[in-house]
């Protein structure tokens, strides 16, 4: 289907840039949390410590996947927009420094959910086919 009227496309292309960063995983959050979208750069501020607060003062606690998981690869490259080589550097200068420490890291998504679950701060990504249901988490979408 071919769209021949300009102001059609001009809408289209600008609800298509308020959707979803990352379509192959799913970002979680704990149930009581009130938010229900973040920006990319929220969220991407929050895993690398630069966002220590949520609006209501709680602390953010982010939590990683294992570094070999598809699922870690992709949430650097889309959400932090960064190679994994890059994020490991920053880290290594942090610990160095003395600043900050990364992310816990869980293995797979059923201990993401677990462990988002446990922390009222709590937030985390899964895959796209993670099953959420029987969690006390909920799916907020990452926005540009």
């Amino acid at each position: 289907m071919r769209i021949r009227h300009p102001m059609v496309s001009a809408v289209l292309v600008f609800l298509l840039a308020g959707t979803a960063v990352a379509q192959n995983l799913k970002m979680v959050v704990h149930a009581s949390n009130p938010v229900s979208s973040l920006s990319r750069s929220d969220v991407s501020d929050m895993f690398i410590k630069k966002k220590p607060k949520w609006e209501s003062g709680a602390d953010v606690q982010p939590v990683d996947q294992k570094a070999a998981s598809a699922v870690r690869a992709e949430f650097t490259k889309t959400v932090l927009r960064k190679s994994m080589g890059a994020v490991q550097s920053y880290w290594t200068s942090q610990i160095f420094s003395g600043r900050s420490v990364p992310p816990q890291e869980a293995a797979g998504d059923a201990a993401v959910l677990e462990w988002v679950q446990s922390n009222p701060g709590g937030i985390g990504y899964v895959s796209a086919g993670a099953a959420i249901a029987g969690h006390d988490v909920k799916v907020v979408a990452i926005t540009k």
